[in-house]
């Protein structure tokens, strides 16, 4: 017992040694480590519409100072939100790299730029990709862009939510809706009408104060792809994923078809030949007095359910005049907690054998049954046959037309055109470069969490002296039980505490039989101790390897005791 004591006060210094060194290395290593935040650089890459928002970004974008249209509304609504070019606060991932921020909460925004030339989509594949940032994430509000129709009334000054767009791209959130809209004019060639096209079951957007890129692609071929942060989220194809559908269908219902007044369309009816049997009581109660049951033999029938409250005390400004007599409040007798019950004792009730409840006659297939009736199909006089809805009509400008109640929203990096290389190299130079920054300073954020040892060989010292001793001490005997060799080989500590105790020892014994300092022989027995512990620490934990599988089992068996 003193030994193992005497090998606990080893361990307990050669832990703290261990440990302050790992320290020591993990504070290095900590302190070197920092995240190197690139600096903005313009691109190269050329494009029908490419926006960085670099100098001069004032006389391509407007604000718009119209009135929202409100149909239907008492409020009048106008475009007060401010809008500013500025560097992110939240998670910078390029230095000098600015953005198009949303400036106001809960306000109506509207903003738009000119495209240089209008953008003809017909016969090219079409790429719409923007970086959006929402720096104080977002509970209600779009971060949505939108392609407008080339036309001579389109005016920067009067943009709105009535101004005609081709296509709508982007994230909106509020409340339980989330998702990547992605919407299309489509035009009726027969009436010349536009109706909206919605992407049936869309992506969701990624709420995060990082940055998100947003990539739509349609091809020539009716495709689509709706890609995040440059992962592909949603593809199909123009014909079949929007609702409503492209092409209507090429035969309606018949308005001018009605159902005939003797079409019978019940398939079951209740059998008109069936008899109520003449044994069927329909008076006989579902339960009756079970005639059999006896009155249990510790049944206190002469104690009540309820007793006065032995501890209730009157109140002391009761007055028996104006308040009359007191009577203390009742509970539940204590008697007849433990027994079967009290009071006055009846037979219960039991499901009555005999009941059968009210008649019905059986269902049966009703012989005149016709079917489900449904009018007569007819040719659909508004029919019409799409077979490139991807052939957008031109596009002049780009607009962000929102509502939130987040104010700084950033977008950036806006590309539009027809190379889907030309804007995956635009969003390596961007996106992902800025990405990676970004999710390094949000981890950086985060709180550690250290992992629970999952074995004695995970537990440092620090973090509970005493269950460190505990456990080596104990799982060096455990193994040395069965094999000493393997025992010293897996758990270093225990051999190396103990060497240093008898260092420890000799010298002692040196200076108290010696007297006054240790002589020459005894220094020189304690050095040469000192550097056989050393050597010994060196094999041992060379051999820690080698012998970790022979002993797995063992420990196995110990990290389940010790859970």
């Amino acid at each position: 017992m003193k030994l193992n004591s005497a090998i606990a006060a080893a361990l307990l210094a050669t832990g703290v040694y261990a440990d302050d060194a790992s320290k020591v290395e993990s504070t290095e290593s900590s302190s070197s480590v920092a995240v190197e935040v690139p600096t903005f650089t313009p691109t190269t890459i050329k494009a029908p519409f490419l926006e960085q928002f670099t100098a001069g970004w004032e006389k391509r974008w407007k604000p718009s100072h119209a009135k929202k249209d409100t149909k239907g509304q008492e409020e009048e609504w106008a475009y007060i939100g401010e809008w500013a070019v500025e560097e992110p606060y939240q998670y910078k991932g390029i230095e000098g790299d600015e953005g198009l921020v949303v400036k106001n909460a809960a306000a109506h925004h509207a903003i738009s730029a000119k495209f240089p030339k209008k953008i003809d989509p017909k016969g090219k594949d079409l790429v719409v990709q923007y970086e959006v940032k929402l720096q104080k994430g977002l509970d209600c509000g779009g971060a949505y862009l939108k392609l407008l129709r080339d036309t001579k009334a389109l005016h920067q000054d009067e943009f709105s939510n009535t101004t005609p767009y081709v296509i709508m791209f982007g994230p909106d959130k509020c409340g339980a809706t989330n998702k990547v809209h992605f919407i299309f004019n489509h035009k009726n060639p027969k009436t010349g009408e536009y109706e909206e096209k919605h992407l049936s079951a869309a992506p969701t957007a990624s709420i995060q104060k990082t940055t998100e890129l947003y990539t739509l692609i349609v091809r020539p071929n009716n495709t689509f792809t709706v890609k995040r942060g440059g992962d592909i989220v949603r593809d199909g194809s123009l014909f079949d994923q929007f609702s409503p559908a492209v092409n209507p269908e090429k035969e309606i219902d018949d308005p001018n078809d009605k159902k005939p007044e003797d079409w019978v369309d019940e398939a079951r009816i209740a059998d008109p030949d069936a008899k109520k049997p003449e044994d069927w009581d329909e008076d006989a109660p579902f339960e009756i007095i079970d005639e059999d049951a006896t009155k249990p033999e510790d049944w206190l029938e002469d104690e009540p359910l309820t007793v006065p409250d032995p501890e209730a005390q009157k109140p002391e400004d009761w007055d028996d005049e104006e308040d009359g007599d007191w009577v203390p409040p009742t509970v539940p007798n204590p008697k007849c907690a433990d027994v079967s019950g009290c009071g006055p004792w009846s037979k219960p009730m039991k499901k009555n054998p005999e009941y059968k409840g009210k008649w019905t006659a059986p269902y049966i297939d009703n012989p005149a049954y016709k079917g489900v009736w449904a009018p007569r199909k007819i040719k659909n006089p508004n029919y019409f046959e799409d077979k490139h809805p991807a052939n957008f009509e031109p596009m002049g400008a780009i607009g962000f037309e929102l509502w939130t109640m987040q104010n700084d929203i950033l977008f950036d990096n806006i590309y539009i055109g027809h190379s889907v290389e030309e804007a995956e190299k635009f969003a390596n130079e961007t996106f992902f470069k800025k990405s990676a920054v970004e999710k390094a300073l949000e981890d950086a954020e985060k709180p550690k969490t250290e992992d629970k040892p999952k074995s004695p060989s995970d537990l440092k010292f620090l973090d509970d002296p005493v269950l460190y001793v505990k456990e080596k001490l104990d799982l060096f005997i455990t193994i040395a039980a069965n094999d000493p060799i393997q025992a010293i080989k897996f758990v270093p500590e225990v051999p190396t505490a103990i060497g240093g105790l008898l260092v420890t020892i000799v010298a002692l014994v040196g200076i108290f039989t010696m007297g006054g300092s240790a002589p020459e022989a005894v220094k020189k027995a304690g050095t040469d101790a000192k550097e056989k512990v050393k050597d010994a620490k060196e094999k041992t934990a060379e051999a820690v390897s080698t012998g970790a599988e022979n002993v797995k089992a063992e420990v196995n068996k110990r990290t389940t005791r010790s859970s």
